[in-house]
């Protein structure tokens, strides 16, 4: 970073920080997630008026070389960084055994740093930031619903009170794919089976599950 800035420099890299925060912004906000255009720009200008800041102070030399302390400009942008995890930290929320948001928390993260880059007058590193952001957030969404991943379901199941049919339902739940990881049975007006059941695919959720439909149309 030059340790004189002009006016000129400013304006360039806060309109490089609000175009960069717009661009990721717009893609987050056009899939309906929570840090959208307005918030990655201010959290883009926020971050590049601290670093324009801290490049302003690199001329304040502070105390003396013999001196205990000296004044570091660049610890400002650190605090950023730091408080910038309390915006992340709240973006994400956890429901059940699903969390959700940690892409969003990790987005005002990355964005923070562009920012920062960008602060700093490294046009060139932020413009890459930008592409490799847009890359990850845009693109590589549609590869990472393809790979398998591990799921898991609560299925409930009634049947008559006099049902002796617990080996069954069992032996086509396993023949389905699926791994029974917990299974309870309790009788009272009917018999009711609760199996947690675990499984690998890559395909999202459906409205009924073909086991679902198999076990309904049986009769136990």
């Amino acid at each position: 970073m030059p340790v004189s800035v002009t006016l000129q420099d400013i304006l360039l890299r806060l309109l490089a920080a609000t175009l960069a925060g717009a661009v990721i912004g717009f893609d987050r906000g056009s899939r309906g997630r929570t840090a959208g255009l307005r918030t990655t720009m201010l959290v883009c200008l926020a971050a590049a008026g601290a670093m324009i800041e801290a490049n302003l102070m690199l001329g304040v030399t502070g105390k003396g070389d013999s001196s205990f302390t000296r004044l570091d400009g660049l610890r400002f942008p650190l605090g950023i960084l730091t408080g910038i995890g309390f915006i992340g930290a709240g973006a994400i929320l956890r429901h059940g055994n699903a969390v959700r948001g940690v892409t969003t928390a990790a987005t005002i993260w990355l964005v923070t740093v562009i920012g920062l880059v960008l602060g700093g007058g490294y046009f060139i590193l932020g413009g890459i930031l930008v592409v490799l952001a847009i890359f990850v957030l845009s693109l590589l969404v549609y590869a990472e619903k393809a790979l398998p991943r591990d799921r898991t379901a609560l299925l409930v199941i009634e049947m008559d009170r006099e049902s002796r049919a617990d080996q069954e339902v069992r032996a086509a739940i396993i023949a389905a794919g699926y791994r029974i990881t917990l299974l309870a049975v309790t009788v009272r007006e009917v018999r009711q089976m609760r199996c947690s059941l675990k499984w690998r695919s890559s395909e999202g959720a459906v409205d009924t599950p073909l086991l679902v439909s198999k076990l309904s149309n049986s009769r136990t």
